[in-house]
């Protein structure tokens, strides 16, 4: 059977019988928690993405290794696509089930099985939350650096599966710069380890290569990441700028200086009004633009550092920089920005989330892109920024009850991550591709390259059951969206030309 690998791909698979597959299932894994009624599939028809939405066939709910062992080797032998969810909290459509397909549901698996404060790691179940295992590691004066915005709720299984990030991925990295080790299953249910407990190990790096694959090649069931000693002293300066390009540009300077923050992000000023209505966290109002710059390490180089950006800051053409006065007030700034997305979804019916990644030195020419962009199609965009990384989320904010708002969100969004790859970026930094991206690919890359992603899927899931329809488009699908690929410095629209 050879899947299509994008967002038809149901239509593309035969008729499945929902009883006669039900009943063949719970011969085969009697103890194997099932929901088949339609009002328990429905809150699994959508991740945190859910202007896409599809009810699965059924869900399945394992609690043991050896049910999702059973499971994945019955859909093998019949022939049954398989979506993996964690806590649903992606932004990219990954675990958009398919309406013939089963989705396994690994939110049962939550146990954390050790942290280890000699080897500085912890071994945890897929389902176990982000938050969790900083938690977990506290007592011993350790914590697990890679924090999304969403870590009080995403599960780790799914962080490896987006490859996620977060706003220390600048300086701490992203979830595959912080693993040791991943335990899967593949698609016939056969046990591989990728990584090891030691710093390197022989062979290609799967673990890398597996990380960020979003389901297609394998199912995570244990993850040992690496766990960080907490920085003797933390600080955060935010500096106030009255242009967004003067804030893209201090970003670029910054870094130039040869000083790495542990975070450093950028939100404009209708993300800084959302944030401060919804947080209070003593945002300057008027402002365009804002920086949050947290350094972190020893005290007496901390002091340097902290003195240092505000000097590089002042002269970008900040109005004005803040030092957080207190740890009160470091958390405060951090609660603003981290909840600029919750905030946002307040000052409109709807919001599209973005997510690409563009170099430092063209922040500037991307926003005024974005402007642009923003008064064509008619529709307000709130810009959040881990700006150290050059990774941004613009807020299209929209009103999915008004006929053409949703497609027309879809079209700036678009529009958008053409634009980072015409710059020299990416169409995602820690989000994935899923079923959102999937036209945008064709943008990202060309056909031998695309070619060559369909050879690694089907070296490790030859019928293409694992997650289809996400991540890799298939050259069909390139052809009618357009061009194959957008050249690094070809703008996709004229209009930007000029910035």
């Amino acid at each position: 059977m050879n899947i299509l690998y994008d967002e038809r791909v149901d239509g593309a698979l035969p008729e499945i019988d929902r009883a006669a597959l039900l009943q063949a299932l719970r011969d085969a894994v009697p103890d194997l928690a099932l929901l088949h009624r339609e009002e328990d599939l429905k809150p699994y028809e959508c991740d945190g993405l859910s202007a896409y939405r599809s009810v699965p066939l059924l869900v399945a709910l394992p609690e043991r290794l050896e049910q999702v062992q059973a499971l994945l080797r019955f859909c093998h032998q019949r022939g049954v696509p398989v979506v993996a969810r964690g806590a649903g909290t992606g932004l990219s459509g990954g675990a958009l089930p398919l309406a013939k397909g089963i989705l396994l549901v690994m939110a049962r698996f939550n146990r954390i099985l050790e942290v280890n404060p000699q080897g500085r790691f912890a071994r945890v179940q897929p389902g176990v939350r982000n938050l969790a295992i900083s938690q977990a590691a506290a007592p011993y004066g350790l914590y697990y650096a890679p924090d999304p915005s969403s870590q009080i709720a995403c599960s780790i299984g799914g962080n490896v599966a987006e490859n996620a990030g977060g706003v220390h991925c600048l300086k701490y990295g992203l979830t595959v710069h912080n693993l040791l080790k991943v335990e899967i299953l593949t698609v016939e249910g056969e046990r591989l380890t990728l990584g090891s407990d030691a710093l390197d190990s022989p062979g290609f790096d799967l673990l890398a290569l597996f990380t960020g694959s979003e389901g297609m090649l394998g199912i995570v069931t244990e993850v040992t990441v690496k766990l960080l000693p907490k920085p003797q002293v933390a600080r955060v300066l935010l500096a106030s700028f009255e242009r967004v390009e003067d804030a893209g540009r201090a970003v670029a300077e910054i870094i130039a200086a040869g000083i790495i923050p542990g975070g450093l992000e950028m939100m404009d000023n209708l993300a800084i009004r959302a944030a401060e209505d919804f947080i209070h966290a003593g945002y300057p109002v008027d402002a365009a633009a804002i920086l949050l710059c947290e350094l972190d390490g020893v005290e007496a180089d901390v002091h340097d550092d902290c003195e240092r950006v505000a000097a590089v800051l002042a002269q970008a053409g900040a109005s004005e920089v803040r030092l957080a006065c207190d740890e009160a007030e470091r958390v405060r700034f951090w609660a603003g920005r981290k909840n600029a997305f919750p905030a946002v979804g307040r000052i409109s019916p709807d919001y599209y989330c973005m997510d690409g990644t563009i170099p430092r030195r063209e922040l500037p020419r991307v926003l005024e892109g974005i402007s642009a962009l923003s008064a064509e199609y008619g529709l307000r965009v709130a810009n959040v920024f881990h700006a150290g990384d050059g990774n941004m989320h613009p807020l299209i904010l929209f009103d999915a009850n008004l006929p053409g708002e949703l497609e027309r969100a879809e079209a700036i969004g678009g529009k958008i991550l053409e634009l980072c790859v015409a710059v020299g970026g990416s169409i995602t930094g820690e989000h994935g591709v899923g079923r959102e991206k999937i036209n945008q690919m064709c943008a990202q890359f060309n056909s031998d390259e695309i070619t060559l992603f369909h050879a690694v899927k089907a070296a490790f899931d030859p019928q293409g059951l694992l997650n289809p329809g996400k991540n890799i488009p298939t050259l069909h699908r390139c052809a009618e969206f357009g061009a194959l690929h957008v050249h690094h410095g070809q703008l996709p629209f004229p209009e930007l030309e000029r910035f």
